[in-house]
């Protein structure tokens, strides 16, 4: 073999074909991909097809048996289109739904019949994940972009059931929201009304300048007077893109100026959805979407002054396709951005910031050194960090049963990057920090998979040790080495002479960690060699 097939060989073995199924509001859209080993990823293939789920969870609460046969018709037919690419494995696909399969009270029957006819597990995103996922796909563009990279830009996707926001700076998320405006919600709730049409646009407007109302009001104190650049995403912005700019492109930023958004959704809006159809050829689901859309895209670019949107062809797949090339593994950086909003909660909770800080740093260092101990993965350090973090943010509501308080807290909030089920674990993480061990009795607790319970053993059996580490709360305790010595664990710390305080909290707090690991804890000092 020469050296040119040798390296065509090597790079073929190099690349893995993936695949992402997004089950839409209005359509299920599939795109097939490449994935170098350098993460990089080539698109293959992309498909849509229109299926109303939103029409039937807007209007009536449920997916109609009708609608569930046609999605299976749909995901039937990619799963042919899979097989093709020998994409057979569950690592090489994922299969995600957004708000219409969320929000419907019938969805364990829907992913339930899914699976059955199919063999796909369908994973219903909450908002944050949705954020998470927005953030991944955007950023690079973001990034490759001189003027966007150090300015505040404010990426927003109207979608059929909510609008998605985030705002970026520098690369980091400074804010983060999900908003129940939806162009197909929207249309439904309208509908609902029974309006005559000369009046439909008058009740949009009325509904969208609440939320927009809301959104401004929220940013402001975030932006605190600064300026931001407005970045659309979106089918509906892209279709009225590339009708409006000349020049418009897929493989960047274009330029929509307001004043043609305006001018074009005011038209679209005295249509009926026949007349979009036949004069716009676009299909039928998309013609029922396309005002209210256009509308609220216009209206946020009045509320931050913007003469012009920045419309990017980003999707939700392709952040789907930027997480699956990392392996779904939280990356430094992204791991550093949940750890700054778990900040701006703390702050926002007066937290005793210097403590709370130490004690996660020193929950990491054990983590780190007792990893063929515990066993889990480095996302269940990110969630201990925040955790720690947040441990007693409880107090202030009540310094007594601040733990319960905590978590409440934090499971009644929003952290970027973390799902809600991300956050249910750093909350019960912070709820056992003091106190009783976990127990069956616990709802949230019992009601968690096997591995998610000894994870969270685990990680508040070492919150509870590194809190005992800084009980003086000066942050004294910083060189810890843990060392396996018969069937115990000792932490010997060095700098730090007089023990005993220290020594007596570990007493205190290792209860949790010996009913988990089956082994006592120690605290000494560390002896440090005499000079010859």
């Amino acid at each position: 073999m020469n050296q040119v097939t040798k390296a065509a060989a090597v790079t073929e073995r190099s690349l893995r074909t993936a695949a992402v199924i997004d089950i839409g509001t209005t359509s299920i859209r599939l795109a097939v991909a490449e994935i170098g080993q350098d993460g990089h990823v080539r698109k293959l293939e992309t498909l849509a097809q229109a299926v109303s789920l939103g029409k039937d969870t807007f209007t009536g609460g449920t997916i109609a048996r009708s609608t569930i046969e046609e999605c299976v018709r749909v995901l039937r037919s990619y799963r042919s289109i899979l097989e093709e690419y020998q994409i057979d494995s569950p690592s090489q696909i994922r299969v995600v739904a957004t708000s219409a399969v969320r929000e419907a009270r019938n969805r364990l029957a829907f992913l339930d019949r899914v699976y059955i006819a199919t063999g796909l597990e369908v994973e219903p995103l909450d908002e944050a994940e949705v954020n998470r996922i927005t953030y991944l796909g955007i950023e690079p563009q973001l990034r490759e972009d001189a003027a966007l990279a150090s300015a505040r830009a404010l990426v927003t996707e109207v979608g059929g059931g909510s609008t998605e926001l985030l705002m970026v700076r520098g690369g980091d998320v400074v804010f983060a929201a999900t908003y129940r405006l939806g162009s197909l919600r929207l249309r439904k709730t309208i509908e609902n009304l029974h309006a005559p049409t000369r009046r439909i646009r008058e009740l949009m407007e009325s509904h969208i300048q609440r939320v927009v109302h809301q959104i401004r009001k929220q940013v402001s104190n975030v932006l605190q007077g600064e300026s931001v650049e407005l970045v659309a995403l979106g089918g509906d912005v892209r279709w009225a893109a590339s009708r409006l700019v000349d020049d418009f492109s897929a493989d960047r930023l274009v330029r929509l100026p307001v004043e043609a958004l305006e001018s074009l959704a005011g038209k679209i809006t005295r249509l009926t959805d026949e007349e979009i159809v036949q004069r716009y050829h676009v299909p039928w689901p998309e013609a029922e979407t396309l005002g209210a859309a256009l509308l609220s895209y216009w209206h946020l670019a009045q509320a931050f002054q913007r003469p012009y949107l920045l419309v990017s062809s980003v999707n939700l797949r392709d952040g789907l396709l930027q997480e699956m090339a990392v392996q779904r593994h939280w990356s430094r950086d992204f791991s550093e951005q949940i750890i700054r909003s778990a900040l701006d909660l703390g702050r926002r909770y007066s937290f005793d910031e210097p403590h709370a800080r130490h004690v996660a740093e020193l929950s990491r260092t054990l983590f780190r050194q007792l990893r063929g101990l515990h066993k889990l993965s480095p996302r269940h350090e990110v969630i201990l960090y925040v955790a720690a973090l947040l441990h007693e943010i409880g107090q202030f509501v009540n310094v007594r049963s601040h733990h319960k308080h905590a978590l409440y807290l934090i499971r009644n909030s929003e952290l970027f990057g973390l799902s809600r089920q991300d956050l249910l674990l750093v909350a019960l993480t912070a709820r056992y920090h003091r106190r009783s061990s976990p127990q069956p009795t616990h709802a949230e607790y019992a009601a968690l998979s096997r591995d998610d319970r000894v994870a969270v053993a685990a990680m508040a059996s070492l919150l509870r040790l590194a809190i005992a580490l800084d009980e003086s709360r000066t942050q004294r305790v910083r060189d810890v080495e843990c060392v396996m010595e018969d069937n115990s664990l000792v932490i010997y710390v060095g700098g730090v002479e007089n023990l005993a305080l220290e020594q007596l909290a570990m007493r205190q707090n290792s209860t949790l960690f010996e009913e988990t690991f089956g082994m006592g804890v120690q605290v000494l000092p560390r002896r440090e060699p005499a000079d010859n």
